[in-house]
């Protein structure tokens, strides 16, 4: 991400600027070194664009911008101490009646000292920026363009924000020109067979369009009549692991985790069990093994007890693979797209209707870049999205003409150029935003928008400066739609609060190549060299020996990992040497003790401990992490109660929480103004919600799952203005009628999902007065028997409530 040195620049130059008059570097003696690192920095700054430019030539100039980049990254660390140090003084402004309480919670050892490194480290930032200036032949050799850089960034900035109205156009363009190759698949997987379990392979290289045919056949009507069971299978690339595979098989057939404490022939006996007699479609997507045996080993248990006429579709790019596996006489190859069909997908995603018409000499220039494309769909997507609207021929002929074009990669000379060419001509916003993304496991389908949102924020990509008032996570969402609209992710699917969605292959392979230099990843792919500059480490391969990964490695800011191997130690070795760390991520532990020495990350704003079910309390050191924004604790199910003073975390925004506690003590969840995200789940002993509930003015989405002993009506609440505008209540089995308290919310609440409350009677006809009232969403309330009249126009999805008449 050498390229987004001058972004960083620019964000920085202007904190150094705001900086230079604040009173804590006044109190902290640093204001001379402040000014002189800014002059520096911006010097180094106005040549940092001519040097991205000229870098994809130059060794040498790639070197020095990527240490560059490592200055100015160390320099967002050390700036980070002063909002930091403001953060502390608010807590204690804000809990002054116990003034020498919280100083001593707040206590420095020697604050002296403290005040001294910040300044020697101030002053190192300044001198390794002189010397990388004092490089003659890199830094003469670069020219000043930045005045022209903010005309395209503000250009940019434009064009993001404006949102298509609709998305429907890249879905229905996803699978162009391939109509006949559904028939023949649909036609192969409902014709009559002799054998028990017949497998057909659809072969082709990266870009095709595989996973999508394969997809659309799936949900095929005549298909779905044609199959008792429908099973989709993403399968590892490069690990054919039958033990893994078996357990996620199973867990979608009964629709269910399954314990991971099963034996392998457990497994495979329950798999047997769960498909006897069935006649099934299995689809495996994305299938690299050329193990035979092993293939062998699989397919004869899915064949045993399987029904006549049983289909495995198989997505691959190998012919070998396609050999080993199939057992029709002829596998279905995808061949690249006409150039006919090519430019009929271009001009449907660069063009409006009509719209190219309008613009001969676009269309022109769009011819030359689809034959640059070779055919391949996913290329010509992606770049017909990266046009769309844009009328400046400039635009449009720098990637027809761009040198990337030239470049080559594992043969697929047509697809990474132009994605690299897509990822280049992003705006810098979207540039650190899918490079993130490269955290992301590869193995994974049905990414959640919430978690990826949240990576953005708590890492400073999220601006609201452009956005007028919206929240930050409004802001992520934006981002998110506009890399949707450009075809970065696929699949995408609303689910009602968040979007899940999954990302190409090829896709993870260019936000790993152009984040590499600040994010490592482990997961299926194996171990590779780790530079000592990575900031953000993600773990997804249990197998692997995580001290050794880590050793030496002192600059992170991002720790996600999952996996039963963490433990005490592994956390205090984090806690000890990773001092800027931002965001902790552990899933699916097994530690037993949380350590308190989490103190000493000052830094923290992400901290998650989801589906540890050993863990039985949370440190009061957790409370002193000032800078924490979100903290989620979800699915920690023996959890005994949060901490006593959680209210200290001024910062909070968003919080997720299973708990065994009763209720919420005073001063504790309800005292936080600064949570706009509250879920609560899975907590079978809460009787009630926080008493008071006047503080949480900045709420605007309120989650309540599986709580059976809650009475959402229990407590002495009053009718305080809210702010809400997502309530969902799911497996909440003795609310019998919507809470008084609401009504609070009547100008704000956009969307009321009510799902799984079985003793819910009746909606309250206040709720006519809902005058923001958008969705409302009901499921599985069997005794719910009317709506109220009256209602203004809103969409109603009703679902799995026999008794309910519409009253609308």
């Amino acid at each position: 991400m050498a390229e987004l040195a001058f972004d960083l620049a620019v964000r920085l130059t202007e904190k150094l600027g705001s900086l230079a008059y604040d009173e804590i570097c006044l109190t902290w003696a640093v204001q001379s070194d402040l000014r002189k690192l800014e002059r520096t920095m911006s010097t180094i700054k106005d040549v940092l664009l001519d040097a991205e430019e000229k870098q994809a030539n130059n060794k040498q100039l790639r070197s020095w911008l990527r240490q560059v980049k490592n200055v100015f990254l160390d320099a967002e660390d050390v700036l980070d101490e002063f909002d930091r140090e403001a953060l502390r003084k608010q807590v204690v402004k804000k809990f002054h009646g116990t003034c020498r309480k919280v100083r001593h919670f707040f206590s420095r050892s020697n604050p002296v000292a403290f005040r001294f490194r910040v300044a020697h480290e101030i002053k190192e930032l300044r001198e390794r920026l002189e010397e990388l200036k004092g490089n003659k032949s890199i830094f003469d050799s670069l020219t000043s363009h930045s005045k022209g850089y903010y005309d395209d960034h503000d250009s940019n900035l434009k064009h993001a924000n404006k949102t298509r109205e609709t998305y429907s156009f890249i879905r229905a363009s996803e699978v162009f020109g391939r109509g006949f190759e559904k028939e023949a698949i649909v036609n192969r997987l409902i014709e009559q067979c002799d054998d028990c379990v017949s497998v057909i392979p659809v072969v082709g290289m990266g870009g095709l369009g595989k996973t999508t045919l394969a997809k659309l056949v799936y949900n095929d009507t005549r298909v779905i009549r044609n199959f008792e069971l429908r099973i989709w299978q993403y399968v590892s690339p490069l690990d054919f692991d039958i033990a893994r595979l078996t357990k996620e098989i199973l867990s979608s057939v009964l629709g269910t985790n399954i314990s991971g404490e099963l034996s392998m022939n457990q497994l495979q006996e329950k798999l047997r069990d769960a498909l006897k007699d069935k006649k099934f479609l299995l689809v495996l997507d994305d299938v690299w093994n050329e193990d035979a045996y092993k293939w062998g080993e699989f397919r004869d248990l899915l064949v045993e007890g399987a029904k006549l006429g049983s289909k495995i579709l198989v997505t691959t790019r190998d012919v070998s693979v396609a050999s080993i596996m199939g057992t029709v006489p002829t596998n279905i190859y995808l061949q690249n797209l006409s150039e006919e069909d090519c430019m009929s997908l271009f001009v449907k995603c660069a063009f409006k209707e009509g719209e190219e018409r309008e613009h001969p000499n676009l269309f022109e220039i769009g011819k030359d870049i689809v034959g640059k494309c070779g055919g391949v769909p996913l290329a010509v997507k992606i770049l017909g999205c990266q046009l769309y609207s844009k009328t400046d021929e400039r635009e449009w002929k720098m990637i027809r003409d761009s040198a990337i074009w030239e470049l080559e990669r594992d043969g697929v000379a047509h697809v990474l150029p132009a994605l690299r060419l897509s990822y280049t001509h992003l705006p810098p916003h979207l540039k650190r935003c899918l490079a993130y993304c490269s955290l992301l496991p590869r193995t994974y389908e049905g990414h959640d928008s919430w978690l990826l949102i949240n990576f953005w924020m708590v890492n400073g990509i999220l601006e609201t400066h452009d956005h007028g008032n919206l929240e930050l996570e409004d802001v992520g969402e934006l981002y998110f739609k506009e890399l949707w609209e450009r075809s970065f992710f696929q699949n995408v699917k609303d689910r009602s609060l968040y979007f899940e969605f999954d990302m190409h292959d090829l896709i993870h392979d260019l936000v790993r190549s152009v984040a590499q230099d600040e994010c490592f990843v482990v997961d299926f792919e194996g171990t590779k060299e780790i530079s000592e500059n990575v900031r953000h480490w993600s773990f997804w391969e249990p197998e692997q020996n995580v001290s050794s990964i880590l050793h030496k490695r002192n600059r992170l800011r991002s720790i996600i990992a999952e996996s039963t191997d963490i433990n005490e130690s592994f956390l205090q070795t984090c806690f000890s040497r990773f001092k800027y760390l931002r965001m902790l991520l552990l899933r699916n532990t097994t530690f037993e003790a949380f350590p308190s020495s989490i103190v000493s990350l000052k830094h923290l704003r992400y901290l998650q401990l989801n589906g540890n079910a050993r863990i039985s309390k949370l440190p009061d050191a957790v409370c002193k992490l000032q800078s924490l924004e979100i903290l989620i604790v979800r699915g920690c199910v023996n959890l005994e109660e949060l901490p006593r003073d959680i209210s200290k975390l001024i910062s909070l925004r968003w919080l997720e929480i299973t708990t065994k506690q009763t209720s919420f003590p005073d001063n504790g969840v309800g005292c936080m103004k600064s949570l706009r995200y509250l879920f609560i789940r899975n907590c079978g002993n809460l009787t009630s919600l926080p008493r008071d509930m006047s503080y949480l003015g900045a709420l605007h989405t309120l989650i309540i799952i599986d709580c059976e002993q809650l009475d959402l009506a229990n407590g002495n609440y009053q009718l305080i203005p809210l702010r809400l505008r997502s309530l969902l209540i799911a497996g909440v089995p003795r609310m019998v009628a919507l809470p008084e308290w609401l009504q609070g919310a009547a100008n704000t609440l956009r969307g009321l999902y009510i799902w799984d409350c079985e003793n819910l009677d009746a909606l309250p006809e206040w709720l006519t007065s809902f005058t923001s009232l958008r969705i409302l969403d009901l499921s599985e309330c069997p005794k719910l028997v009317s709506l109220p009249e009256g209602m203004h126009s809103l969409e109603v999805k009703i679902e799995d409530c026999p008794q309910l008449k519409r009253g609308i």
